[in-house]
């Protein structure tokens, strides 16, 4: 083997050394004719033992980007998609888009078809397909869900590219970024730069400025009755126990909105639930944290004299071409680093902050949570048909506390964000965007990075078409990643429906019940994952029998095998 032209030192084998050297542990893979001389290498290498990022091979690319995201999601690190030229470009469209809406950092690299074609290099054309996968801008197909695009050139320079995309990934704002290589760059010879040179970090993050602090400081000293709203500081693990230092300081109650993670304990007597509305007619200050859309412009009475601040790694949400809020001061910078400057400022007894206010802000906060989860726990009564409420419930009554979820259940998602209250950081994650399909692939990249613990999908029946059953559970059996997936069934894709009533509510669908959204007749989708990884299966409709079903499929996660519960709701589709 010594004397093959395969055991030189390639741009691929350049390539998959920095990727480990980049922090890369995990390549989730959709490959075709465009990768030999990568599979080359990576054999090679394993031949040789030498480290290579472990290869998942993901029979959709919906799958192979949404289990990155999941994996970035929980521990912060980003890793590598591979995908097929354009075709497989197209694939992710959805899932990269979820990504680069929830600001999470990945390598998504595509192959380029040959640009030489009667073998005047290695790698030409070899194959009628590659004529038609010869796309004039494949790049184009993701460059407004992405942050950094680069056509890699050269085996000498493939090394520093890698390291200069993982840099503009990890750094804020954190995004996917996607690279192409042609057949005949990854089969020229490379060049290996050694240890990972100096240079390629990523940007520290940013502080407010001083003339910023001093002016919000000032502010929240002063304000009455204020209130943060947040979506996803709950990103940033430390960035949750800065926030609830903050608010215990001064007594100022949170609500998340939309909730995009665990951002503040669900259960502390400063949470305020999910409904800014239902907060807002008092309020004289708002401060958005992390936080796109603090609420809908149309939906609500903006208080006379409220002030609002932003506090964001995009304050002005740079890719939302049509988005204003009239806030007071849009201050750029990282939640967690700009919170501990609040909490060391507002800690000087030189702010004269009123103690006595804040006791009473405090007491009122308390009584209000109190009541407000008093009216949550009414709503979970068993009947005769299983409601939302009662099932969030007898999940929440199943899982640990550090049992981590993967919520996809769109319509139903107020009721889980209510009824399964999460309390510590990491535990509760959504896709970030508005792609279906995210939350199998997720729970896979999740249970990758902490297979010891419990991994919970929660999913409507419309978004787990869009997971790509097949392939996810194919997966899962295949990397030893069991979760459970609870399917909220009530027959087909209701937001349409609740759109179109909002708009025309005594209209022609209202009239007649026809929103074209019904999934009926209804599927086994518990069965399709039997099929496909042997997944434990059970479709429930007795509530009575709930309970039971939901530890049964937990017993089996436990014991090395996934499991679906198709669980019937009242339709509403």
């Amino acid at each position: 083997m010594t004397d093959k032209v395969q055991n030189n030192y390639t741009a691929s084998d350049a390539l998959t050394e920095a990727l480990v050297k980049g922090g890369i542990t995990h390549i989730f893979l959709n490959s075709g004719t465009d990768y030999p001389s990568l599979i080359e290498s990576w054999a090679k290498f394993s031949a040789e033992g030498r480290e290579i990022p472990e290869i998942i091979i993901c029979p959709h690319e919906t799958v192979a980007m949404s289990a990155a995201q999941g994996y970035a999601q929980v521990t912060g690190n980003p890793q590598a998609v591979f995908v097929h030229v354009d075709v497989g470009t197209q694939n992710i469209g959805g899932a990269i888009a979820n990504a680069f809406r929830a600001r999470i950092p990945a390598l998504v690299m595509a192959g380029l078809s040959p640009y030489s074609t009667e073998g005047e290099l290695p790698g030409s054309r070899d194959n009628m397909i590659q004529y038609i996968q010869n796309a004039s801008d494949q790049a184009g197909i993701v460059r407004g869900y992405v942050k950094h695009i680069l056509e890699l050139r050269s085996g000498q320079t493939v090394q520093q590219s890698i390291y200069r995309a993982l840099q503009l990934a990890k750094s804020d704002v954190q995004a996917p970024v996607y690279l192409m290589a042609p057949k005949e760059m990854l089969a020229e010879d490379g060049r290996d730069l050694g240890d990972l040179p100096l240079g390629f970090g990523k940007v520290e993050p940013s502080a407010l400025d001083e003339a910023s602090l001093e002016f919000l400081a000032d502010a929240l000293s002063k304000a009455e009755r204020p209130l943060v709203v947040t979506s996803y500081i709950g990103r940033n693990k430390d960035g949750v126990s800065e926030l609830v230092k903050f608010c215990e300081n001064l007594a100022i109650p949170v609500v998340e909105t939309p909730q995009s993670g665990m951002n503040f304990p669900s259960d502390h007597p400063l949470h305020l639930g999910i409904d800014v509305n239902a907060v807002m007619a008092d309020r004289d200050l708002i401060l958005a944290i992390d936080c796109d859309v603090p609420w809908l412009p149309k939906n609500v009475t903006f208080p006379e004299g409220c002030r609002l601040f932003f506090i964001d790694v995009d304050p002005i949400k740079d890719d939302i071409p049509i988005w204003h809020f009239p806030a007071e001061r849009f201050m750029r910078a990282d939640a967690e680093t700009a919170l501990k400057q609040l909490n060391r400022k507002l800690g000087d007894p030189a702010i004269g902050l009123d103690d006595d206010r804040i006791s009473v802000r405090r007491a009122e906060t308390a009584a209000r949570h109190d009541a407000l989860k008093a009216s949550i726990r009414e709503e979970e009564a068993i009947g005769e048909a299983i409601t939302p409420a009662y099932l969030c419930a007898c999940i929440r009554d199943v899982i640990s506390e550090d049992t981590i979820i993967m919520n996809e259940t769109i319509t139903n998602c107020p009721a889980v964000k209510l009824h399964i209250p999460r309390n510590r950081a990491g535990t509760l994650y959504d896709s970030g965007g508005s792609s279906l399909g995210w939350n199998g692939g997720a729970a896979i990249g999740a249970k990758l990075a902490f297979p010891d613990r419990d991994v919970v999908a929660l999913t409507g029946d419309g978004s787990y078409v869009f997971t790509c059953p097949t392939a996810v559970h194919w997966v899962a059996r295949k990397y030893g990643t069991p979760f459970l997936t609870v399917v909220f069934n009530n027959g087909g894709w209701t937001a349409p429906k609740y759109a179109a009533l909002g708009m025309y509510p005594e209209g022609y669908a209202a009239e007649n019940g026809l929103f074209f959204n019904g999934l009926d007749p209804a599927s086994r989708y518990d069965l399709i994952a039997e099929a496909a990884g042997g997944a434990f299966a059970a479709t429930v409709d007795d509530p009575k029998k709930l309970t039971d079903a939901l530890k049964e499929g937990l017993a089996a996660v436990r014991s090395g095998q996934s499991a679906v519960i198709n669980v019937i709701l009242p339709v509403t589709a």
